[in-house]
């Protein structure tokens, strides 16, 4: 009888592996691609950064208009409603400007800190007098001038500057 080769029996043992190439690195391997992503990653940062300050700068105006809102809801009588609108627009001026050149305004300096600051004249010279004059006039001031004024603040609260 004859002998077998051992590579003639199992013809695979003669096979030499096959070597596999290195794993493929996931960082980036040019200068330029690390640096692109260190820029993108800044970038991220610094505008996550000034959304959560400008949301927080502006909290007061979501608040103030969550209460304005909560207000033209409740069906409050002609003369409460108008009142509550002046402590509303008050209380938002008070949130965000200096308390020394807010609280002593009344009347017609107060009208006129509202206009410079919202930059047209409709509170001195518009519907926004019913600020300082409703709350005292014992006749109310009728829907449409209600709903006016509820308009004037809201547009103010949320386009007045600092």
């Amino acid at each position: 009888m004859a002998e077998t080769h051992p590579i003639a029996s199992d013809p695979v043992a003669g096979l030499i592996d096959i070597p596999l190439p290195q794993p493929v690195s996931l960082w980036p391997q040019t200068w330029t691609s690390r640096i692109a992503i260190a820029v993108l990653l800044a970038a991220l940062v610094v505008a996550t950064w000034e959304i959560l300050r400008y949301r927080r700068t502006n909290r007061y105006r979501r608040e103030a208009l969550a209460e304005l809102e909560r207000t033209l809801d409740a069906r409050t009588p002609p003369v409460e409603m108008a009142a509550q609108l002046a402590v509303l627009v008050r209380r938002t001026a008070l949130a965000v400007f200096p308390r020394e050149k807010v609280a002593s305004l009344s009347g017609p300096r107060w009208l006129a800190f509202l206009d410079g600051t919202y930059d047209r004249p409709e509170f001195s010279q518009g519907v926004g007098r019913l600020l300082v004059e409703a709350p005292y006039v014992p006749a109310p001031a009728d829907d449409s001038q209600l709903r006016s004024l509820a308009e004037l603040v809201r547009r103010w609260i949320k386009v007045h500057h600092v």
